[in-house]
């Protein structure tokens, strides 16, 4: 082998590598098209993002302080959670709402705000998270941020004495993006 051939392979070698380097790298989740009530505030960055497909289950209960009033009540989700390549990295199920990871961490939630996604989709939600259980990928994450929504609101069927105490099961699917702090 030449040093000529051997310069060649060298910077090729040296472009392939660094051509592969920013394509593990996930883009930085962007905040920028969301309202403000949902964004999570400065000082913390995406610790991991999650798709989230599953059911959201609804009861037909009476309208709290509207006598003679009913409604499709929320009772809680059950979802997998899913990496951006299709993978199952965790769970989402409650109440409480709970995100839990394949390794075990998991936590629950406050939230903080919602805000509109359309006609026919959950809102966008911000979610202030508790401190994590066990040690894995849940650790240490301060915030949930619930956007891309589609599906899951309450049944169009009718909720009334007739139906009392029915639960009606909705598909939805949503990104949940974990913040952890700076």
């Amino acid at each position: 082998m030449t040093y000529r051939t051997f310069g060649i392979l060298a910077a090729v070698a040296s472009l392939a590598a660094c051509s592969g380097m920013g394509m593990n790298q996930p883009m930085a989740y962007s905040q920028a098209s969301l309202p403000d009530s949902v964004k999570v505030p400065a000082g913390h960055r995406v610790a991991m993002e999650t798709v989230g497909a599953g059911d959201i289950t609804y009861e037909c209960r009476a309208k709290a302080n509207a006598p003679g009033e009913h409604e499709w009540a929320f009772v809680g989700p059950d979802a997998k959670l899913m990496d951006r390549g299709g993978k199952q990295v965790g769970k989402y199920w409650g109440p409480p709402a709970t995100w839990e990871s394949m390794d075990g961490s998991k936590l629950t939630g406050t939230q903080v705000a919602v805000a509109p996604n359309g006609s026919g989709n959950i809102p966008y939600q911000l979610v202030k998270a508790n401190p994590a259980t066990g040690s894995g990928a849940m650790q240490g994450v301060s915030y949930i941020q619930r956007v891309a929504t589609q599906g899951g609101t309450a049944p169009a069927m009718a909720c009334g004495p007739a139906t009392m105490g029915q639960k009606q099961v909705v598909t939805y699917r949503a990104d949940y993006i974990f913040y952890r702090p700076r």
